[in-house]
């Protein structure tokens, strides 16, 4: 447990020191998010690259812990297939932070199929499922799936990050207990410090930095491998659905905007007003309140994911399951019914 405690605070330490450091950097490269459509909701050109620190303070505290303790052989076979993998990710999200008009969203796909396939090469897949071949493509398209869903919903400061931070944490918790595949605790915690180094500074007047693509396909890269790695069917088969709990609140914006846009016969792959943050803001709910409100759930939605995992009764798991989608239905309902600007 020591080793934990120092692996989150070795990340915290690290993306708290280097966040203002990138952040003086892309000034002086004017690598800016600059608000050149209507779709942003900043009016001043905001520096990216705040995720260049939160890569950082994960890998490189990994790599102490690995120096300072000696990981079992499986688990320092399964973290070079993150490391790598997110390697490649981090290079994309950052190859299109630096790139004026990005990059193709065709050549994203592409380039993060290859990187889930590097965390399949190094045994990081869906075991449960047959034949074989399929349960590759699953994950996979599990992968690329949650890494796009991250960045989606990066669309206020504290959002993404907020919600990836008590992602990582109910993947820690989860998998705490058993102890069997330890790069899942190591990495979500290494996460959860990089990102608390970097939020402060996104949520500051004075020294406010956006993570940009290279922080939110990185979180979401990580998010969607520690979520393979961990046994959730103990107590009971349904304990399977557990992680998509977890991350809910981005897959649920997903579909959200996907069927709004769907609904105006706009491409999903656009950006638009749709995501359900904005449209409470629309209605009237400041910033603190939708980033109050949306952590509370995200917890909520943790804790049900625990439970479900902990009960051994199947009806009980199925219950916390269609509580939530009840409620999840409930709630696209009512942020359907308000008006926004196209």
């Amino acid at each position: 447990m020591n080793f934990y405690f120092l692996c989150f605070v070795f990340s915290l330490l690290i993306s708290l020191v280097l966040t203002p450091v990138i952040r003086k950097l892309a000034v002086k490269f004017n690598v800016m998010d600059v608000p050149h459509s209507s779709i942003k909701t900043h009016k001043e050109p905001i520096p990216y690259l705040g995720g260049v620190a939160i890569c950082i303070g994960f890998w490189v505290s990994i790599l102490i812990i690995r120096l300072i303790t000696k990981f079992p052989t499986g688990t320092l076979f399964s973290l070079r297939g993150i490391l790598f993998g997110s390697m490649v990710i981090a290079i994309l999200g950052l190859i299109d932070d630096i790139k004026f008009k990005g990059l193709h969203f065709s050549t994203k796909f592409i380039i993060q199929i290859f990187a889930s396939g590097i965390l399949v090469f190094y045994g990081i897949k869906m075991d449960f499922i047959t034949p074989e071949w399929f349960a590759l493509l699953v994950s996979i398209v599990w992968v690329v799936g949650v890494t796009n869903a991250l960045n989606i919903i990066d669309i206020m400061d504290g959002l993404s990050s907020g919600i990836a931070v008590i992602a990582a944490l109910g993947f820690f918790f989860i998998g705490l207990p058993q102890e069997e595949e330890i790069y899942v605790n190591f990495a979500s915690i290494a996460l959860a410090g990089a990102i608390l180094g970097f939020i402060p500074y996104n949520l500051s007047k004075k020294y406010r930095i956006f993570m940009g693509d290279t922080g939110a396909l990185f979180i979401g890269f990580i998010l969607s491998s520690v979520a393979l790695g961990t046994r959730y069917t103990d107590r009971n088969n349904l304990g399977l659905l557990a992680p998509v709990l977890i991350l809910a609140v981005p897959v649920y914006d997903t579909l959200l905007v996907s069927y709004f846009r769907w609904k105006k016969g706009q491409s999903p792959f656009l950006g638009s007003k749709d995501h359900f943050a904005l449209r409470l803001k629309v209605h009237g709910f400041t910033r603190n309140k939708i980033l109050g409100m949306t952590y509370l759930v995200a917890i909520a939605l943790s804790l049900c994911a625990l439970m479900a995992t902990r009960v051994t009764e199947l009806y009980l798991a199925a219950i916390i399951y269609l509580v939530v989608i009840i409620a999840g239905i409930v709630l696209a309902y009512q942020l359907s019914k308000i008006k926004i600007d196209v």
